[in-house]
């Protein structure tokens, strides 16, 4: 298994989502979406990507998104060990005096996995309740 950062490719991206039944939206959105990415997670092995993680971000706040490994190799570390890249990501960039926010929304029923990590629910004893718009055209 190899991880290699910022390699993600729009057709993994795509095999993935696929992998773990999410929806394909419109191609230029996720091709803008991957490219756009301030620092990405694959998980490799062989010449399979198996697993990946995207991060976005201002420099202050940022978020994970696409924690995705497929299902014959979940359960194996391989979601953990990206998350980790993600999270050692924004160590190493935030200044020393400085703060960073890393916020996520699990998948239903992942929540678990990444209270594991030392993430919070929301609400808590300082945040409301995350929330969330989408626009479809």
């Amino acid at each position: 298994m190899e991880y290699r950062e910022n390699m993600l490719q729009y057709e993994d991206y795509c095999r993935l989502r696929e992998s773990v039944e999410w929806v394909l939206w419109a191609e230029e959105a996720m091709r803008k979406a991957v490219g756009n990415s301030l620092y990405t997670v694959t998980a490799v092995d062989g010449d399979q990507t198996i697993g990946m993680g995207r991060l976005i971000g201002d420099g202050m706040y940022f978020m994970i998104c696409d924690i995705i490994v497929r299902p014959d190799y979940q359960k194996q570390g391989v979601g953990r060990k990206i998350v980790n890249m993600l999270i050692e990501y924004v160590d190493k960039a935030t200044p020393a005096g400085g703060r960073s926010s890393i916020q996520l929304i699990a998948e239903k029923g992942k929540e678990a996995f990444y209270e594991k990590m030392g993430f919070k629910v929301i609400p808590h004893e300082f945040c409301g309740s995350g929330m969330r718009k989408v626009i479809r055209k």
